[in-house]
C-alpha cells in the first residue's frame, strides 16, 4: 500500500502596486488644499470689490458740498483678507478723473499707503496729483494785484495788469515762474512787457519794467483751497494746463477733515 500525500498549494493574493497607494495617498492631501486656495482666492475677491466699494462710497460721502464726481478704488497688494486682519492696507488709489470743484473740472488721482481699515485712524502717507484746466484755474483761483486771467505757458504763467505812471494808465504783462512752497505757491517774475499807453506818452518804461521783473516772488494762499494738512510739493506748468502734485502725512480720512480748509 502506498501513501499518498496531498500537497497544499498557497496561491499568494497580489499586492496593489505601492506606487499607486502614494498616489491616491498625495491626491487626498493635495486635491482638499488646491481647493481650499480656490475658495481662498475667490472669498479674497469678494472682499476685495466690497472693500473697494465701501472706500469710494466712503470718501464720496465725505467731500464737501462744492465738490462733485464719482471716485473709484482700486487696493494694492497680494491678499486683502490678510492685509485687513492685519488692520492696515499696504497702498490704495483713489482716482476722480470727472471731479468738478463748484462747476469747474479738475482731475483728481491720490495714492495713500499704510491705510487703516478703521477710517478715524490717520493714513500713513497720501500723494496726490490735480491736474486743472487753464479755463478753470481761474475760475478758482484768486491771485493777489491780478485782475485778469491767468495764461498758462510752458512752464509759465502770464497775467495783465495796470499801473499809474504820472496819472497815465500803463498796461503790462508778467510773466512769472511757479515753485511749490507748502502752503503757498510763490509766483517768481521773469519777464515783463508794456502792453498799452507807451504809444500814448514819451516817457521812458523802462523802469516799470524793470521794477515788474525785481520785485520779489508773488506768495499765493492754496492751503486756503486744501484741506488742512495737505501741502504742495510741486507744480508743472504746460501750455493750458496745470499739475499740482500734494502731499499729506499721518492724514485721517474722514468728513471732518476733507471739509477743513488750511490757512496761511
Amino acid at each position: 500500500m502506498t501513501d499518498t500525500q496531498a500537497t497544499e498549494v498557497i496561491v499568494e493574493t497580489a499586492r496593489p502596486p505601492k506606487r499607486r497607494r502614494t498616489l491616491r495617498l498625495v491626491l487626498w492631501i493635495v486635491i482638499p488644499i488646491v481647493v481650499l486656495v480656490g475658495l481662498f482666492f475667490v472669498a479674497d475677491a469678494i472682499v476685495r470689490q466690497v472693500a473697494q466699494q465701501r472706500i469710494s462710497a466712503e470718501v464720496k460721502k465725505s467731500l464737501p458740498a462744492e465738490v462733485k464726481g464719482d471716485v473709484s478704488t482700486s487696493i494694492g497688494g497680494v491678499s486683502v483678507l490678510q492685509q485687513y486682519l492685519s488692520g492696515r492696507f499696504e497702498k490704495v488709489v483713489l482716482d476722480a478723473p470727472a471731479l468738478s470743484v463748484n462747476g469747474s473740472p479738475i482731475h483728481a488721482k491720490v495714492t495713500a499707503t499704510g491705510v487703516p481699515a478703521d477710517f478715524s485712524k490717520p493714513v500713513q502717507s497720501i500723494d496726490g496729483a490735480l491736474t486743472i484746466s487753464q479755463s478753470s484755474l481761474n475760475k478758482l483761483v484768486t491771485v493777489p494785484g491780478v485782475d485778469g486771467d491767468l495764461a498758462l505757458g510752458k512752464g509759465t504763467i502770464s497775467y495783465d495788469g495796470t499801473a499809474s505812471l504820472l496819472g497815465l494808465p500803463i498796461g503790462y504783462q508778467v510773466t512769472v515762474s511757479p515753485e511749490a512752497a507748502g502752503k503757498t505757491v510763490n509766483l517768481l517774475p521773469v519777464d515783463a512787457k508794456v502792453t498799452t499807453g507807451a504809444a500814448d506818452t514819451a516817457l521812458d518804461l523802462s523802469t516799470l519794467v524793470k521794477a515788474l521783473t525785481n520785485r520779489g516772488p508773488i506768495p499765493v494762499c492754496v492751503a486756503q483751497y486744501l484741506p488742512d494738512g495737505v501741502l504742495v510739493n510741486d507744480i508743472a506748468i504746460s501750455k493750458g494746463m496745470a499739475t499740482v502734485t500734494l502731499n499729506a502725512q499721518d492724514f485721517v480720512v474722514n468728513e471732518k477733515s476733507l471739509k477743513s480748509k488750511g490757512s496761511c
